[in-house]
């Protein structure tokens, strides 16, 4: 969905797909914080969950593994780097 519409849930916590599962590659942790900056210029940072855009059941395990992994350390950076 465009960002730009990010701002008309004023108030709200929005879950934010910072990792895609329709693709084999796995994000880094840069990549998570990235989506995030951009998320927050619509939402406020305290709003945002970091999430998957859609579920990972027909994934291979591994990748799944190593793109929950990069979500979590891309999480932590995004509050380091972000407050």
């Amino acid at each position: 969905m465009p960002l730009d519409l990010l701002g008309s849930c004023s108030g709200k916590i929005v879950q934010a797909g910072v990792i895609d599962v329709a693709s084999d590659t796995v994000e880094t942790a840069e990549d998570v914080v990235e989506v995030i900056d951009e998320v927050s210029k619509f939402v406020p940072k305290s709003n945002i969950i970091a999430t998957t855009n859609c579920g990972m059941a027909p994934m291979r395990r591994d990748i799944a593994e190593a793109k929950l992994m990069a979500l979590g350390a891309g999480a932590k950076l995004a509050r380091q780097q972000l407050g």
